[in-house]
């Protein structure tokens, strides 16, 4: 009889559920949609219930298309969105809205707290700035505002735990969702004494630990019929998203990366240790592949930064593209392929929705910077591609400055799919960047290889390694990288020269 991992991916938007066979082949998958409420500035809920009918809905209807029956099913996994907050009853129900990754209501909570323990504690201890954006904030936020909803929740979890949960009527966690709670010691992979005490947590209110390979139990009798699976299948735990990208795309021993490019982008590591940078620019998830680690630097608007351009400043190469059946994207890189290095003098600041790594500040804003009569749209295309690869420098300078050695840089995502940025990236970053075959599932992949593993189907996590090819690689042109890394300080200085008039900027506009 053949066996077939099902990989449930809980995402922002929607969720994914994916059948990969026993040769880690992606054999079919089905997207189920959900939305998220923004009742307020800073605010940004989302409906459990929704992600539970998202994954019934997926779940029979993979099993329905592809044509596979229950029986074949080896276990069930997940992949989701980490850095949320989920409140759940006793029976697994949830008591409120799941508070998700980009709230960031809780900030006088988390200066609260900022108060009891040091940041730089507190950095040390969970490889993670002090942040309203993390679950700590966000749990200490209901305790202050909807106190009835706090000492009414059984446990604070994460979205792909809380089906788990519903599943299994058990309530788990794994090292790497931990890891974006600013409660999990990172270097013990236990609950941390110390930012327990000083947010005065009751531990009785978390999940256990779990590994990603842990199988957690199995689907419960009373909801096998709801989900459209047979009971008694195992639950693996799965991890977080992003660690979960970075199995998917290979990066599961020391001197891997990667590289994604989506509206957000971000870089991060495999590596034996966490990385601690003196100036917090980066953090540390703990990987997917229990004793490993996962250093970590993202930056806001990097595809978001071209997209804004492409409805912007591209109103002729959509057209272009629409009657031609192509992406305006394309068109795009063509023209910016004709400007030179360094745009003709011109840079980008890509920071459209303020910043996180390596800047950290929400007050930050984007920017043409040396524009002259003489620049065409071609520049300017040129320059957002530029602008985005070289904070993503600034990203990946923070890691290796601390020991970490890059070999090559691979690259996922929907933006990993321009010749023209893989080249820039090579030429900046100064290594070989790699494409892979999977670009947009190495996600669900990574959760695949968990349950995998888990269930004694897949012998160990090195089946990344064929699952997911390098398919082509940009080699670094060393006049090109020259070039950059002159551009790199003038860049930054950029920045710097710009943060008093980001602080007026924002008195300003209030």
């Amino acid at each position: 009889m053949k066996r077939y991992i099902l990989a449930h991916d809980l995402g922002t938007t929607g969720n994914k559920a994916s059948l990969y066979d026993e040769a880690g082949q992606l054999i079919a998958s089905s997207l189920s949609e959900y939305g998220t409420v923004f009742e307020h500035a800073g605010w940004a809920e989302q409906n459990p219930e929704d992600w539970w009918q998202a994954v019934c809905q997926s779940t029979k209807q993979l099993l329905k298309e592809s044509q596979t029956a229950k029986s074949e099913i080896a276990c069930i996994v997940f992949s989701g969105q980490m850095m949320g907050c989920v409140p759940l009853g006793k029976d697994a129900k949830p008591l409120r809205n799941a508070i998700i990754w980009a709230d960031v209501r809780a900030t006088k909570e988390a200066d609260w707290l900022g108060e009891r323990i040091s940041a730089d504690e507190v950095y040390r201890i969970s490889g993670h700035r002090l942040s309203a954006s993390y679950s700590l904030a966000k749990i200490l936020w209901i305790r202050e505002h909807q106190r009835e909803i706090y000492d009414a929740t059984h446990k604070f979890v994460h979205a792909k735990d809380a089906m788990v949960a519903r599943l299994t009527g058990n309530f788990v966690t794994d090292y790497s969702d931990a890891s974006g709670m600013n409660l999990f010691e990172l270097e013990r992979s236990i609950w941390s004494e110390k930012i327990l005490e000083a947010s005065n947590l009751d531990l009785a209110k978390l999940p256990d630990l779990k590994r990603s390979i842990d199988i957690v139990g199995e689907v419960l009798p009373s909801i096998a019929d709801e989900v459209g699976l047979n009971a008694g299948t195992p639950v693996v735990t799965g991890g977080g998203d992003g660690c979960c990208a970075a199995t998917g795309a290979g990066v599961i021993k020391e001197g891997r990366a990667y590289n994604y490019l989506g509206s957000s982008s971000w870089i991060a590591l495999a590596t034996e240790k966490p990385i601690y940078d003196p100036d917090k620019r980066t953090f540390t998830w703990a990987h997917l592949i229990p004793g490993m680690f996962s250093p970590c630097g993202t930056m806001q608007a990097a595809g978001a930064s071209y997209a804004w351009a492409r409805q912007q400043l591209a109103p002729l190469e959509m057209e272009q593209a629409q009657s031609q059946g192509i992406s305006a994207y394309e068109l795009m890189n063509q023209k910016a392929e004709s400007s030179k290095i360094g745009a003709n003098g011109l840079l980008y600041l890509p920071y459209l929705l303020g910043e996180r790594s390596p800047r950290w500040n929400p007050k930050a804003r984007g920017a043409f910077i040396g524009l002259d009569i003489r620049h065409v749209r071609a520049d300017l295309f040129r320059a957002v591609l530029e602008g985005v690869t070289l904070n993503l420098k600034v990203i990946m300078d923070a890691m290796t400055t601390q020991g970490v050695n890059i070999d090559a840089m691979r690259v996922i995502g929907g933006g990993a799919k321009g010749k023209l940025w893989n080249q820039l990236m090579a030429d900046i970053y100064g290594v070989p960047v790699e494409r892979l075959a999977i670009l947009e599932e190495a996600t669900s992949m990574g959760a695949a290889i968990a349950g995998g593993v888990g269930v004694g189907l897949y012998k160990d996590f090195s089946i990344a390694e064929t699952m997911n090819p390098v398919v082509s690689s940009a080699k670094t042109d060393p006049k090109a990288h020259e070039k950059y890394q002159q551009l790199l300080p003038i860049f930054n200085k950029a920045y710097d020269a710009l943060v008093p008039v980001y602080e007026d900027l924002a008195d300003w506009n209030l």
